[in-house]
């Protein structure tokens, strides 16, 4: 299991090379990768700038991975989240999970991702051409996390 907080950028080829090595029981490998959108809701945005308490959020992250590998059978998983400012058009998170099977990858990357919108401890401000917000949580993002509980 991967999971790092970092300011660079990352490469998501190289973390599934890292996750799946020369296993051969690897049937599935699902990715994702959000990148910075070139608007926020209403206005043109230039940048967005991501802070986070260091030992929380490492923490936070665990804790949502360990819930991902109690719940589904995947083999391992990758999480990198970047923090600082970041431009548009740039990385920001990327979540990697391999199985055997492509529904237990792919159910588990929806959950890692979903969760870490609504429960891992990010801030982040938006930089817009008409100044700066820090954004709220959407209620289409606790509804999607909302789901995985209704499934317990």
């Amino acid at each position: 299991m991967l999971i790092r907080v970092q300011n660079e950028d990352f490469d998501v080829s190289a973390l599934t090379r890292d996750l799946v090595g020369q296993r051969r029981d690897i049937g599935a490998v699902v990715s994702f990768t959000g990148r910075v959108r070139d608007r926020s809701e209403a206005q043109n945005l230039r940048a967005l700038e991501l802070e986070h308490y260091p030992a929380m959020t490492e923490k936070a992250l665990r804790e949502i991975a360990e819930q991902a590998r109690a719940r589904w059978a995947i083999d391992d998983l990758a999480i990198v989240h970047r923090v600082g400012r970041l431009e548009v058009g740039d990385n920001i998170v990327a979540v990697v999970t391999v199985s055997a099977h492509r529904r237990d990858a792919f159910e588990a990357c929806e959950f890692l991702m979903d969760y870490l919108k609504t429960r891992a401890p990010f801030w982040k401000k938006e930089i817009t051409t008409d100044g700066e917000t820090w954004v709220e949580a959407k209620s289409s993002d606790d509804a999607a996390a909302e789901r995985w509980q209704d499934a317990d």
